[in-house]
């Protein structure tokens, strides 16, 4: 947490030095800050923080391109003429050892047109989906397992 505080306290700099506090300039001042201190003596004492972050943005990458797609593809479904829509409650088994990351998970699916977690099995670590557009349970497992679920294990390790 640390390292974090201290690439924003260099993208604050930055952004001072150029006097230009744009979020384009914030996040140029973010990259150069994470380079700085990966090039420095500091990564010695804590390389968490060089391996997490590139999996963060990894996470939000995907999550981002997810959004899109199902956006776009709920929209097709409300403006097409004849739809094409599966709706059904999938029961999606998780392992997820620590209980922020299932609510990470349940949290990103329901911000996803065309899903939303309708219950959370605390004990069994299950979640039930409801989606919009599921033509085969089993596969939507396992894309949801190989895909966000994945990305979401990736970034917590």
């Amino acid at each position: 947490m640390q390292l974090f505080l201290m690439n924003i306290l260099l993208a604050i700099s930055w952004c001072a030095l150029t006097s230009d506090a744009t979020l384009d300039n914030v996040v140029v001042g973010m990259i150069i800050g994470f380079l700085a201190m990966a090039l420095s003596p500091v990564r010695k004492f804590n390389d968490g923080y060089f391996r997490r972050l590139p999996k963060v943005l990894a996470l939000i990458g995907y999550f981002l391109k997810e959004l899109l797609v199902s956006g776009l593809r709920a929209t097709w479904e409300v403006l097409a003429p004849s739809p094409n829509r599966h709706p059904c409650v999938v029961e999606v088994p998780t392992s997820y050892p620590d209980e922020n990351e299932l609510l990470l998970l349940s949290q990103l699916l329901s911000l996803t047109p065309g899903t939303l977690v309708v219950d959370i099995d605390d004990e069994n670590k299950t979640l039930y989906v409801h989606s919009m557009f599921v033509s085969d349970g089993a596969q939507f497992r396992k894309e949801l397992h190989d895909g966000l679920e994945k990305k979401i294990r990736e970034a917590f390790e």
